[in-house]
């Protein structure tokens, strides 16, 4: 999934008001995508269970439930002007808004962004109460601060080393099952994070935007 999920990558404009053209070839990337995610575990879960909460908006069929993951993540839509934008692009690539960078939540993007010297790491952002565990390697949801090609972006947070299915399968599910606030307990193994997963509507049934938001960590 890793190799399809790269291939994404590069397909997009980073700056919000130009018009994404979706090439046979991108369009073709998309689908083999979502037709690899949907061979693992997390997905498979994510289709059971929005099937079963909502019957009624969820197909049964594989062939349907990849229809509708293209539709929420990949179908353009206006977010500055006329077909600039998808979730998928703002979630997991980033864009660039009124001088400021919007989305960016994915950190296999940020590790080769950073290695190509697009991204300036300023610094993580210290727990909200002294109660909460220190941030450590071990920790796989991070709040930081970073500049991507040039421009800031003051507070972000990301899952860290999970793979993009685990990422698919909880915003799918949270989007189509759940609400604009998600409360979501992780155990990671190491650490206990109580999380709360932002997701939000754009064009009537598409993703927006999704990404935690961290509300307490402790040692496991």
């Amino acid at each position: 999934t890793y190799k399809t999920f790269l291939a994404l990558l590069d397909n997009y404009e980073a700056e919000t008001g130009i018009a994404e053209y979706v090439t046979k070839k991108e369009r073709k990337e998309e689908y083999t995508f979502l037709k690899a995610i949907m061979r693992t575990g997390p997905m498979q879960f994510c289709h059971k269970y929005c099937r079963a909460n909502k019957p009624d908006q969820v197909p049964e069929d594989e062939a349907g439930f990849i229809k509708l993951l293209h539709t929420i993540w990949f179908d353009l839509y206006r977010r500055s002007d006329k077909r600039d934008s998808s979730g998928f692009e703002h979630v997991f690539v980033g864009e660039i808004k009124d001088g400021s960078v919007s989305g960016f939540h994915n950190w296999i993007q940020f590790y080769l962004e950073e290695k190509r010297g697009n991204v300036d790491y300023r610094g993580y952002i210290k727990p909200r109460n002294k109660n909460d565990a220190r941030t450590d390697e071990n920790d796989h949801v991070l709040t930081i601060q970073f500049s991507w090609r040039g421009v800031e972006k003051m507070v972000g947070t990301s899952f860290v080393g999970v793979s993009p299915e685990f990422e698919m399968a909880l915003y799918t599910t949270c989007f189509l099952v759940g609400k604009k606030d998600n409360k979501v307990e992780l155990h990671t193994g190491t650490d206990i994070f109580d999380l709360n997963v932002k997701c939000y509507t754009m064009a009537r049934h598409k993703i927006g935007t999704s990404y935690p938001e961290a509300l307490s960590h402790e040692e496991a």
